[in-house]
């Protein structure tokens, strides 16, 4: 299923170890999917860290672009692990962190290909992860990358009741200055599109559910890592830039089937016994409001709106089937019609 280490990129592990002993080694780990470009633009950012001790491992998550042979042709630095299948966003990070911690890593860092960091980004970050040894997922703000002043995540909370994540700073114009002046806090969520975690969590609580294959894990993830005693915890003064939802489109077919059949694996999993039933119950009313919103209502008489209704009636369809993983072929009928 895997092609092999290259040797040259060992090499480099190597070097970067034993340059600088004295500071934690950091893995990034970054998924890539038929987007050689957009990780090329991301490696030129992780490039201009200032943090010295890391090493970059992209997984190529069964691509038929070529990006395997582009990327490592342009970026012989990188290590390159190349599956021959995509298996979600999950399973693809769950293959670079395994092969990851295989080394003497002290921390992974997730990160989305759509991304640009900051170059004191990571110092920031290991910083903060060092003062405090209980921090298991540390995480910056996230900006969007178009307007880019502009917060996408950052201090986030899960509301149980209502079977949500509430970004508290989402979509709000935030300067950098602002944001190096505020204090670091404890939050519910990271995205893992930006997430350092140490690598005791992993040993700890395992790598992500690939029941997801995409959407939701990270929370997941994260409110496993809670329990576990870990704290996951919001550095504002530390910044990097996402272009949203590139890979799968913000608002297509296969993104509403995702989201709704996770939001209701993740709440019926994770929620506090007493707010199980008012969370599911929530997410259930407001699908089924808004999938009648795409029937009854001429504006949305569009050809994707009508099958983004009926992947949200495969995604309910799916939740009480205990149907997880990657869609079926049923569902990727209407989510990627031919």
């Amino acid at each position: 299923m895997f092609l092999t280490d290259l040797p040259a990129q060992s090499m480099a592990r190597q070097r970067v170890m034993k340059e600088t002993p004295d500071k934690p080694l950091v893995t990034f780990v970054i998924l890539n999917w038929n987007q050689a470009e957009l990780t090329a633009e991301c490696l030129e950012s992780i490039r201009r860290q200032d943090y010295d001790n890391y090493h970059v491992l992209v997984v190529d998550n069964g691509s038929r672009d070529r990006s395997a042979e582009i990327l490592r042709q342009r970026f012989p630095w990188v290590e390159l692990l190349v599956i021959e299948e995509n298996v979600g966003y999950g399973g693809g990070n769950n293959a670079g962190i395994e092969h990851a911690l295989r080394t003497p890593v002290d921390y992974l860092f997730l990160l989305n290909n759509d991304t640009s960091v900051a170059p004191d980004m990571l110092s920031i970050l290991i910083e903060t992860a060092e003062a405090n040894p209980q921090a298991g997922i540390i995480g910056p703000t996230m900006y969007y990358f178009d307007p880019p002043d502009v917060i996408w995540s950052g201090e986030n909370y899960v509301n149980w009741g209502l079977g949500e994540v509430t970004r508290k700073l989402m979509g709000q114009s935030v300067p950098q200055d602002v944001l190096r002046q505020a204090n670091d806090c404890k939050v519910d969520h990271i995205d893992t599109c930006a997430a350092l975690v140490r690598r005791e969590v992993f040993e700890s609580i395992g790598v992500l559910d690939p029941r997801f294959f995409i959407n939701f894990e990270d929370l997941d993830f994260d409110l496993r890592a809670k329990r576990a005693g870990f704290d996951v915890v919001y550095v504002p003064g530390a910044f990097m830039w996402h272009k949203v939802s590139l890979a799968m489109g913000l608002a297509s077919p296969a993104t509403t089937y995702y989201m709704t059949r996770n939001a209701l694996l993740l709440f019926w999993t994770r929620a506090p016994l007493l707010w199980k039933p008012f969370a599911v119950v929530s997410i259930i009313l407001r699908t089924t409001r808004t999938m009648l919103a795409w029937s009854l209502k001429p504006e949305y008489r569009s050809e994707i709106y009508q099958r983004k209704l009926r992947a949200n009636a495969f995604a309910l369809r799916d939740f009480f089937l205990r149907c997880f993983g990657r869609m079926s072929e049923d569902v990727a009928r209407v989510c990627y019609p031919s």
